[in-house]
């Protein structure tokens, strides 16, 4: 596994979402990459994993892609995949690469389940971890008190040599969803003064996530093949 870089920003924040509950990491940062314009500078090859490429549009996507948006200077870690059984590995890359870039901060968006069914969309909540004194500030999100942090984020936040802050948006479902996303597209506004606006993610919020959905099964569905004729070979 490696972090392979084109482009090497100075002192930039690194943003980064994963598939996750409510797939609120790579929607998030699947909305961020096209609203701020970034631009693909590298990736993070994973060659234990299967070579399983989303094919969009006619193009090929980096299965776990690094943009960069050069006008706000943030980083961006942006996967299609599943990283399940790889989590320790690719926060140890993000960190060496944050460190190697002399990131300001790693901020990392997740989506946490929630029970209360009368909160959708923007009235949902969304909290924080970390000593971001930004998020500190702001009305519409407060502190997690209680829960568990999983994944690549959860790899992340027991590193306490690095700056990282988490933010979670809730969710009701294992399906993606994208209102919730735009909840952390507000909070990311605020704290990072991106001037970007979160309602075309509601105003296309079914059609982006049919898309993002439809990604994710062809790339399971190819790994899946992909074990069942290594296990057929063996077998």
């Amino acid at each position: 596994m490696q972090v392979v870089l084109e482009k090497r920003p100075k002192s930039p924040i690194i943003i980064e979402g994963f598939p996750g509950f409510g797939l609120i990491g790579t929607i998030t940062t699947e909305f961020l990459i096209k609203h701020l314009d970034a631009q693909l500078i590298g990736y993070i090859r994973m060659e234990e994993v299967p070579p399983v490429v989303p094919v969009h549009q006619g193009k090929a996507i980096e299965p776990v892609g690094v943009f960069y948006a050069a006008k706000e200077n943030i980083v961006i870690v942006h996967a299609l995949t599943s990283v399940q059984g790889f989590e320790w590995e690719l926060a140890k890359d993000i960190l060496q690469m944050a460190k190697d870039l002399k990131a300001k901060e790693i901020i990392s968006l997740e989506g946490v389940g929630s029970n209360n069914s009368s909160a959708e969309g923007l009235d949902s909540r969304t909290f924080y971890v970390g000593n971001n004194k930004k998020l500190k500030m702001i009305k519409n999100i407060q502190p997690l008190r209680e829960g568990i942090i999983m994944g690549v984020t959860g790899a992340l936040m027991l590193h306490k040599d690095f700056p990282i802050t988490c933010i979670f948006a809730e969710t009701h479902s294992a399906l993606p969803d994208s209102r919730a996303s735009a909840n952390i597209i507000r909070i990311l506004d605020e704290v990072l003064n991106l001037k970007i606006d979160f309602k075309p993610l509601l105003d296309k919020a079914e059609e982006f996530e049919e898309n993002i959905k439809q990604l994710l099964t062809k790339a399971k569905k190819a790994t899946d093949t992909h074990q069942q004729k290594t296990q057929n070979y063996f077998g």
